[in-house]
């Protein structure tokens, strides 16, 4: 049998929020990939398209799981919707200027530079999304 203190605390919005976000992003970042490197799609849609379909996971399980909220499915999800979009293209946007830089400044392929853009992407992607979530989105006071 595992000891307690061996086990991740749950009790906190941040830790179930990153458990969450293990399994949205894990979805999101393979459909990225597969999209940019297998299919051939570009930066915004590979981007674009994992993050949707890795935001309907991570809404469903937030609500629920990670902020234990009240907020009605139809405040919460327009609410939802629209960090979704601001935490998107303000870090895919600054995470590709990065990328474009670093690959001015360092020798690597495009390509590499934009799979290092789209890791880079989702750090800040998830920092901002989770505060966004928690002050916005499912505080319990919008009712």
């Amino acid at each position: 049998m595992i000891s307690e203190k061996y086990l991740i605390p749950t009790n906190h919005s941040l830790v179930r929020f990153l458990l969450v976000g293990l399994v949205n992003t894990g979805i999101g970042l393979a459909i990225m990939f597969l999209l940019l490197n297998v299919v051939g799609a570009s930066y915004w849609v590979s981007t674009f398209t994992g993050n949707a379909i890795g935001a309907c996971v991570s809404f469903l399980l937030n609500r629920a799981f990670t902020f234990k909220s009240t907020v009605s499915y139809h405040k919460g999800l327009s609410r939802f919707i629209i960090v979704i979009l601001l935490c998107y293209f303000s870090s895919y946007f600054l995470s590709g200027k990065m990328g474009e830089w670093i690959s001015q400044y360092f020798i690597i392929s495009p390509e590499m530079a934009k799979n290092v853009s789209v890791l880079l992407g989702s750090v800040f992607y998830t920092i901002s999304n989770y505060l966004g979530q928690k002050y916005f989105v499912f505080t319990n006071k919008i009712g």
